[in-house]
């Protein structure tokens, strides 16, 4: 049995239900420990996305508690929740790039924002784009990117705090396999260092070839 030392992430009787009254999950338990890569998967409404922004305090639940890093984030004060996500490196289906900035002004503002140096700033967000063969690309802008380049760079910008979470929804899902399997050799990359990583995705080939831990979502509960 895991130590709550080495408990990255704790769900203990989740439930999540959105104004309306729609239950997006349902007494949601499991753990996941330092260094773990985790598939999330299940059908399109199976709350996997509801999942990850629990995790990230993007909502909070409607009972039970979820724990990051040891702190339940359903309690967190609002002023502490940024403090919280500069734990984690955050990669959603809306890619959010700013098309007014260059790919490395956009890999940059995590480490502005939070007050990092320039100095340092600048070598962690080539470093980053280095990781994600992009350095050659860093004074282009986003929108003249291929689908692929601009999920690399989203991974990039989610990396360059050199977070110990990293989590990813669908972020194979719009990408050919070569574009994907390059994706998924990144995250395994970050996961070796002991970067642990929740994956959503609903593509059971991938899951298949990548191995890792999986939780399968059911209409927004684990089946036993």
């Amino acid at each position: 049995m895991a130590t709550i030392k080495n408990e990255m992430i704790s769900f203990s009787q989740v439930h999540m239900r959105y104004p309306g009254g729609r239950e997006a999950l349902k007494n949601l338990n499991f753990t996941v420990e330092r260094g773990e890569m985790v598939f999330i998967t299940g059908p399109t409404g199976a709350g996997k996305s509801t999942l990850l922004k629990l995790v990230a305090a993007i909502v909070k639940p409607s009972t039970g508690s979820v724990v990051v890093s040891g702190q339940n984030v359903g309690k967190l004060r609002q002023a502490a929740i940024p403090y919280l996500r500069r734990k984690l490196g955050l990669i959603f289906q809306d890619h959010k790039l700013l098309y007014d900035r260059s790919v490395l002004e956009n890999v940059m503002l995590p480490l502005h924002i939070t007050g990092f140096p320039r100095a340092e700033t600048l070598k962690r967000a080539r470093a980053a784009l280095d990781k994600v063969n992009l350095l050659g690309l860093e004074k282009a802008n986003p929108i003249s990117l291929s689908g692929g380049e601009q999920q690399r760079l989203c991974v990039a910008r989610a990396i360059v705090n050199r977070p110990a979470i990293v989590l990813a929804d669908e972020p194979t899902g719009n990408l050919d396999a070569d574009y994907a399997n390059e994706i998924m050799e990144m995250f395994k990359s970050f996961n070796q260092v002991g970067v642990t990583l929740l994956i959503a995705t609903h593509d059971e080939h991938l899951i298949t070839r990548h191995s890792g831990k999986t939780l399968h979502l059911k209409q927004g509960e684990l089946p036993a």
